[in-house]
């Protein structure tokens, strides 16, 4: 198993530019198999999880080429519907959870699709009614081979409807949009989610000729046109690895800066952190965090200790708990960390209670972090990356203990960030990394 040993307690200094966004990389893919025409799309992470999902595309037919590094250009004349019947479709399917959204696409062009239950982190319990209950209102139906462990659907011709989401789940509103631009009609959805990488994905829809109005709201109005054409489309900076070094920033009191966030796109995500006690400066579209010896976290109006909570867009990402959980372990005060959204994301923390951190579980969903001020630093210990967000979290308390620390299972880590060691190097860390 891979892994990295990290020598802790070195201060970084320099500049750190994040790649394109995972989550946006993989929808718009996804959109390709929506015309025959060439998409091309830059800024794409060359990541596992994306790398898997073009090689998933690859199988179905879709011609790819790549020109330059993060720039990939698709074509999607031909599917081939014999390959959703492989094995290795299975194997690559099954293994990446973005692969649901080819099942939007594939009932708006072909009016059949089937994907195999997907896996992903092991973060609790992820439905996808939200995606299945979208499609039926459109007009297709579906059956679970429980036996196979697979989703089939199929539509004669989808329809537009009026749909109100019992979640805003981000993939479900994806999947959901995908299948509507081409149906019959109109189509609109409440309570659809909003965070920028669906914004993203309805821009580059309608740069291809689809009709979508609302974006960036919750309530989206779709009218079905007849075909889509290709477009040229450039994926966002990811927001998660934007606040991974704000906080790798504040652990390993480093001077760092972060080039090309897209300030606008980044929510709350920095005033969170300002509420921690970090200093978080604007500077055009960089953010300069600037080397702190200590950080105060904020109380309440009413004294009350803070709150740190996920919620969906303009709320916190729950992909950045972890990050501000670790964060909190060497602030000045308490703070409570509510993970609201999946069951089993905290349970990391024993290992941080290991290397010396003040955490109290309360339950699956919320931990109590009394903060240590830096005046006692963690203690280097061997662990186990379990999910993309706890292994990031993870790298960040070794980086930051003192002496050598090991990270086994760092294939979950490159799922989310690329060539993150040599990133860091770059800037004073100490990461090797063994196959």
């Amino acid at each position: 198993m891979s892994r990295f040993v990290i020598t802790g307690g070195r201060r970084l200094k320099g500049e750190l530019r994040p790649q394109g966004a995972k989550n946006e990389a993989l929808q718009v893919i996804c959109a390709c198999l929506l015309t025959q025409e060439e998409v091309t799309i830059s800024n794409v992470p060359e990541i596992l999880d994306v790398l898997k999902l073009i090689e998933l595309l690859q199988g179905l037919g879709v011609k790819v080429s790549h020109p330059t590094h993060g720039e990939y250009r698709f074509q999607a004349a031909e599917i081939n519907f014999d390959y959703l019947e492989t094995e290795d479709f299975y194997n690559k399917a099954v293994s990446l959870r973005g692969s649901i959204m080819i099942l939007g696409p594939l009932l708006a062009i072909h009016g059949c699709g089937l994907v195999p239950k997907p896996g992903g982190d092991k973060i609790g319990r992820r439905r996808l009614d939200t995606h299945f209950l979208g499609f039926e209102k459109l007009g297709a139906t579906f059956e679970y081979d429980a036996m196979n462990r697979c989703f089939k659907a199929s539509a004669n011709q989808l329809h537009g409807n009026y749909m109100l989401l019992d979640e805003a789940s981000v993939t479900g509103t994806a999947n959901i949009i995908m299948a509507a631009v081409l149906a019959k009609g109109t189509t609109t959805i409440y309570n659809a989610a909003c965070e920028p990488y669906v914004q993203q994905l309805c821009l580059m829809l309608n740069s291809m000729g689809a009709k979508i109005s609302g974006i960036a709201s919750n309530l989206l109005t779709i009218d079905g046109v007849e075909k889509l054409h290709g477009c040229k489309h450039h994926c966002l900076p990811d927001m998660i690895e934007v606040g991974s070094y704000i906080g790798l920033a504040a652990m390993t009191r480093s001077e760092i800066t972060i080039k090309d966030v897209n300030i606008r796109q980044l929510g709350i995500i920095p005033e969170a952190f300002r509420k921690l006690g970090i200093r978080v400066e604007e500077k055009g579209d960089d953010l300069y965090i600037p080397r702190q010896e200590h950080y105060m976290i904020e109380d309440f109006i009413d004294g009350s200790i803070l709150t740190i909570a996920d919620a969906p867009w303009p709320g916190l990402t729950p992909d950045l708990l972890s990050v501000f959980l670790v964060v909190a372990t060497q602030a000045k005060g308490s703070v409570l960390i509510h993970q609201k959204m999946f069951e089993s994301r905290l349970f990391f923390v024993d290992k941080l209670i290991d290397m010396g951190a003040k955490i109290i579980l309360c339950d699956p969903h919320r931990a109590t972090v009394i903060g240590q001020n830096h005046e006692s630093q963690l203690r280097a210990t061997k662990m186990t990356s379990p999910d993309i967000r706890a292994g990031i979290a993870l790298l960040i308390a070794a980086l930051s203990a003192n002496g050598k620390s090991s990270i086994h299972n760092i294939d979950q880590i490159d799922r989310g960030y690329e060539h993150i060691d040599e990133k860091l190097n770059a800037i004073g860390a100490e990461i090797i990394r063994f196959a």
